[in-house]
């Protein structure tokens, strides 16, 4: 069934539908748009918890009003204080505060992915992920489970026998995961590309990563260098790519002796992100004002934020 037809096609989907758009009903790619929820996300809500139930044309269109976005918007609420999906709906119909947290799936989830890091078990991580992704948007599973469960096994690979070998599967499987879902991103996009940069000298930044899904998951295309450029070399990239603006991610502590050089010739929106804003928090402040366009972000989360509300994504 298709939800997501664009404008050169809306003359063959039937007058009712033009109507109804003409009306102000959303198809379900606007909402998504909107909220953020993916429209697989928004169908699986409504088939599997009745959580959104929208209008359907006779061709079978879904339709949401104002108010359908507005009750996901709630839906989000609870699920960003860790309520699971499964237990929103009562919550929903009969408004109430939660002062004991909710049983909820994140804990189980957490702890099957952790345990098929420890096995180097690729099948049994990708379908503990694999079914947080159809009931989660990106940003609520980034905050309730990919970043926390990126932490624990941080702290897990502190001096424990085979941590390199855990790493290196871990981190693999991450890139390879969410290095496929940007790629099929981009090919259905056609817009200016965000470029990220890896601009520390760790072979893979896992939290780039992430950051690099959740703007693709705005639908803004993404290119992801895996290494830092040399001065003359950013710029030269974001003039072929005609980029939207140029993302610096970095763990480590950088030389910011360099960045004005680094920059140079950098006329679209640039943003630093990562722990090395907290490394260089005082100095990068100073090269916010110094530098025209430039922002922080200390994690994947607030870059997320950052860039939509200055509309880059």
């Amino acid at each position: 069934m298709n939800d997501s037809p664009d404008t050169s096609a809306r003359e063959d989907l039937g007058a009712d539908f033009k109507k109804a758009l003409d009306e102000g009903w959303l198809p379900i790619r606007e909402v998504a748009r909107q909220t953020g929820v993916n429209a697989i996300t928004l169908r699986a809500w409504e088939r599997r918890y009745g959580l959104i139930v929208p209008q359907r044309t006779p061709k079978g269109h879904r339709l949401y009003s104002a108010e359908h976005v507005q009750r996901i918007q709630h839906i989000l609420t609870w699920l960003n204080r860790g309520v699971a999906v499964s237990q929103v709906k009562p919550l929903l119909d009969t408004p109430q505060t939660v002062n004991e947290p909710l049983e909820n799936e994140w804990q189980p989830l957490h702890q099957a992915a952790l345990l098929a890091v420890t096995q180097l078990n690729e099948r049994s991580l990708d379908d503990s992920v694999n079914q947080a992704m159809a009931l989660y948007p990106p940003r609520t599973l980034c905050e309730q489970l990919l970043m926390p469960l990126l932490a624990d096994l941080e702290q897990r690979w502190q001096g424990q026998f085979g941590a390199q070998m855990e790493r290196v599967f871990f981190h693999a499987w991450l890139r390879s995961k969410f290095g496929a879902r940007i790629y099929h991103n981009n090919r259905q996009l056609r817009t200016a590309p965000l470029l990220l940069i890896n601009q520390s000298d760790l072979l893979l930044e896992p939290h780039l990563w992430l950051c690099a899904w959740l703007i693709s998951s705005a639908d803004c295309p993404v290119q992801v260098f895996d290494w830092p450029l040399p001065a003359g070399e950013l710029a030269l990239a974001v003039d072929h790519l005609q980029a939207r603006g140029v993302l610096l991610y970095s763990s480590k502590a950088m030389n910011l002796a360099q960045l004005p050089k680094l920059l140079n010739g950098i006329s679209c929106p640039k943003m630093i992100a990562g722990p090395t804003v907290c490394i260089h928090h005082a100095e990068l402040s100073v090269r916010t004002s110094e530098i025209a366009d430039l922002y922080l972000a200390e994690d994947p989360l607030s870059a997320h934020r950052a860039l939509l509300q200055r509309r880059l994504i």
